[in-house]
């Protein structure tokens, strides 16, 4: 099954990662600094908060992007992102519990994302194509301060991945405006960043610098 969304705008460019963040009105204006920097593509990712405050800071999260001609992606919930009308959904191996890829596809519907975590494992990146796959991820590809115990993938799966597959691919983990080249040398369309964007001094100068990086590239 080919990958079905139909995007108006492009898997590209760079990937922010919400930090765990129960207070709300922090979390938006962490984000809201990044989408004034560039950014057009935010995962919503939040491994500690109650259902009851997942759905408020998507929701909210979801406003904020609309305001900014961005897109917003929840992690781990496909049933979340459909309730509030998020722009997709993104699984792990774990975050489907009884179900599968075909499911969460089947649920997200035509026009929302669904983007996959293959890790470093390209016949998990295949079955997620099959399933229609809208991009998928690949990483760690550095030591990651959010994720230490991350298993490890080389630039080489994302070179692989490119060559293979007929969708975007995301480089993630580690991943910081001094090693993002690299990824972006690899092939990748898309980079993931959390620690490096949102721990920055000023969040939205970091956010350009990681844009004209895509920039160059082109």
């Amino acid at each position: 099954m080919p990958h079905s969304a139909e995007h108006e705008m492009t898997l590209s460019g760079v990937y922010a990662l919400t930090p765990d963040d129960n207070l709300l009105p922090r979390l938006l204006a962490l984000v809201e600094s990044a989408l004034i920097g560039g950014v057009r593509w935010v995962q919503y990712r939040n491994k500690i908060a109650p259902p009851a405050l997942r759905k408020a800071e998507a929701s909210a999260l979801l406003k904020v992007c609309n305001a900014h001609g961005a897109k917003l992606i929840v992690n781990d919930d496909v049933w979340l992102a459909v309730e509030i009308g998020a722009h997709g959904a993104h699984v792990g191996r774990d975050d489907l519990p009884g179900g599968s890829l075909a499911t969460a596809r089947q649920a997200l519907g035509p026009n929302r994302i669904l983007g996959v975590s293959c890790y470093d494992d390209l016949a998990r990146a295949e079955v997620a194509v099959d399933a229609g796959a809208d991009y998928i991820a690949f990483g760690s590809l550095f030591p990651s301060v959010s994720k230490p115990q991350a298993s490890r993938a080389s630039l080489d799966v994302i070179r692989e991945a490119k060559r293979r597959f007929p969708v975007p691919v995301v480089g993630i983990g580690g991943i910081t405006t001094k090693n993002a080249a690299e990824v972006l040398a690899a092939g990748a369309d898309m980079i993931a960043v959390l620690s490096d964007l949102f721990d920055a001094m000023d969040i939205r100068k970091q956010a350009e610098k990681f844009q004209q990086l895509f920039k160059e590239r082109h």
